[in-house]
């Protein structure tokens, strides 16, 4: 009596202490497919825009950078809507607002989206480059079908006036 009385109140703690069991397989898939889903559908979402994020059990902590406050927020409020989730952490950050930073922002989209080998990459509604400006200094995001693509979207970064550095997280597919 006394090993079925510990053995049930080991099988309750997680529950009792609000943690929940791993979920599984198929439905840690359609969490991430509907996080996705959610993220890329907000409607202020666009290429000076960096959202990520990691999923660990039911909680999901929210990475990147957004040029505006209110997409922290509503890519929080969104994640929190998913079925199976039940904590979010914001670990978004919002960049600063600057002038030079919005004009480096135009000047290098216009510079890589307008170069014959990278065109193919602006006829998306999100396109698969992000470019984030924080005080001067450029990184992008994103994934590209080419290694050429990732170089060639590096160089055309590098060289616009104003850029303190570009650091280059693209990925490409094929190398």
């Amino acid at each position: 009596m006394k090993r079925s009385l510990v053995l049930l109140l080991a099988l309750q703690a997680p529950w009792l202490m609000g943690q929940s069991a791993k979920p599984s397989e198929k439905a840690v898939k359609n969490m991430v497919k509907e996080i996705r889903h959610e993220l890329v559908m907000m409607p202020f979402y666009g290429v000076f825009d960096n959202l990520s994020f990691r999923l660990d059990g039911y909680v999901v902590t929210l990475l990147g950078q957004v040029t505006r406050p209110t997409l922290k927020s509503e890519a929080e409020n969104r994640v929190k809507s998913v079925e199976g989730v039940e904590r979010v952490v914001n670990q978004i950050e919002v960049l600063p607002l600057s002038p030079n930073d919005d004009r480096i922002r135009i000047e290098v989209a216009s510079a890589i989206f307008n170069h014959p080998v990278l065109q193919q990459y602006s006829l998306r509604a999100v396109p698969p480059i992000h470019i984030i400006v924080k005080n001067g200094n450029v990184t992008l995001e994103g994934v590209v079908a080419r290694e050429m693509d990732k170089n060639v979207a590096n160089i055309q970064a590098n060289a616009v006036a104003g850029v303190f550095s570009v650091k280059n997280n693209l990925v490409a597919e094929s190398k």
